[in-house]
C-alpha cells in the first residue's frame, strides 16, 4: 500500500484515464449502438474520449477540511463565520 501513497495525483489521473479509455472502447465494442444514432456509443473515438474524460475526473484532489476548520470557516454554506 505504500506504493499508492507515493504516486502523485497526476499519475493517478493518467492511470485512471487510461483505464477509462479502455472501458470506453470496450463499451463501444460490446454494447455500442447498431443504428448509429447514439451520440457517444456510435463512434469508437468519441466513446474512448468520453471514457478517458470520466476516468480522469474520477480522481479528484481531496479537499483539506482540517485547514478550513483551522481557518475558521466551520463548514458554513455561506463561507462567513458564525
Amino acid at each position: 500500500m505504500e506504493f499508492f501513497k507515493s504516486i502523485t495525483i497526476w499519475q493517478k489521473r493518467i492511470v485512471t484515464a487510461f483505464i477509462g479509455g479502455i472501458a470506453g472502447y470496450a463499451y463501444y465494442h460490446f454494447i455500442g449502438c447498431a443504428s448509429g444514432t447514439c451520440a457517444i456509443t456510435s463512434n469508437p473515438y468519441i466513446s474512448t474520449a468520453y471514457g478517458i474524460l470520466v476516468g480522469a475526473l474520477l480522481i479528484a484532489k481531496p479537499k483539506n477540511e482540517k485547514k478550513e476548520i483551522e481557518n475558521g470557516n466551520n463548514n458554513s454554506s455561506t463561507g462567513k463565520e458564525i
